[in-house]
């Protein structure tokens, strides 16, 4: 989507830290952190949110949660120590963004309920 933020990001056109990429998927630091470590995952194929996800994204979808994430966790080396993972949907979700993305929070004790 031409005015995306995220799809910019994803193609390059705007910079970010990235802290994973390949083919499908592109992560990079949040720039307001919550967290340590505050990571935002997003598929590279913009989809509005989790609710655009189809059958067909089955794989993508996969991707992040089996392979993406714990890799990310690893190499952050929050993986032991635990994480979050959130995606936020919808304006009352807290939804800022209309572009699929995880945020991965982690490197200190987190507190529930978040807000």
């Amino acid at each position: 989507m031409a005015d995306c933020i995220f799809c910019k990001i994803a193609q390059g056109e705007i910079p970010s830290t990235k802290v994973y990429e390949d083919d499908q998927v592109l992560a990079f630091r949040d720039l307001d952190p919550q967290a340590q470590e505050h990571v935002l995952i997003i598929p590279k194929k913009h989809l509005e949110s989790v609710l655009a996800l189809k059958a067909e994204d089955r794989d993508l979808a996969a991707h992040i949660l089996i392979e993406v994430v714990p890799e990310i966790a690893r190499s952050l080396n929050i993986d032991a120590s635990g994480f979050r993972l959130v995606t936020n949907t919808g304006a009352d979700g807290g939804q800022t963004v209309g572009h699929l993305h995880f945020h991965l929070l982690g490197g200190r004790s987190l507190t529930w309920p978040p807000g």
